[in-house]
């Protein structure tokens, strides 16, 4: 996160665009934090986008003679939510022609594959990979370190919730996060038990 993955994306939407080609740009309704009808940097520039549910739906929704004589170029972000990414992107660039630019995450907090992103390597004409500045030291950030006890995969917030770190700093963050939860924890339950047994010393009324 923070790498300027919607800012890449729009320069290359805006790009096309100019260059007289139709666009359309997509993301997922889930992705509800600055605007539900724009995709929105974290500079706060916009663009207007058609969320939805899933990809599928779309050309329904644009339109099907429109999607099949006048759409050029598709456009894609928080592309990890969409469950049918893979068979949308292969469809649209291989059988119909259209030039598709995905942004997303490859992997989660935990550093896990996070959606299908990484299984359009193979059939992606370019790929970038961006990165931030660890917000600790300054150097070239590839991680994201959650900064709260959810452990769901998709849950989606900005600086509040993530920092972008590099590697050794994932890694201690990632301990010292652990250590301390398991911290909090152990004092919940304690403070439970000492309430239980508060409770059962109490003189009846």
């Amino acid at each position: 996160m923070f790498s300027g993955k919607t800012t890449t994306l729009l320069r290359r939407i805006l790009s096309e665009r100019e260059s007289g080609k139709k666009v359309a740009v997509i993301k997922s309704d889930k992705d509800d934090r600055y605007c539900a009808e724009s995709i929105v940097t974290h500079d706060g520039e916009k663009f207007p986008c058609w969320a939805l549910p899933d990809l599928n739906s779309f050309k329904e929704r644009f339109g099907f003679d429109a999607y099949r004589n006048q759409l050029d170029v598709i456009g894609i972000d928080e592309a990890q939510f969409f469950g049918d990414l893979y068979e949308f992107c292969r469809e649209a660039a291989d059988k119909e022609g259209k030039t598709v630019i995905v942004a997303g995450l490859d992997g989660d907090y935990l550093r896990r594959r996070f959606g299908s992103v990484l299984d359009l390597v193979p059939v992606a004409d370019t790929v970038t990979k961006l990165a931030s500045r660890c917000e600790v030291c300054g150097k070239r950030a590839s991680f994201t370190l959650r900064k709260t006890e959810e452990r769901e995969t998709e849950l989606i917030g900005g600086a509040e919730v993530y920092m972008p770190v590099c590697r050794s700093h994932y890694v201690s963050g990632q301990g010292v996060l652990e250590t301390a939860r398991a911290v909090l924890e152990a004092s919940s339950q304690r403070n439970a038990t000492r309430g239980l047994e508060a409770t059962s010393l109490s003189p009846p009324f």
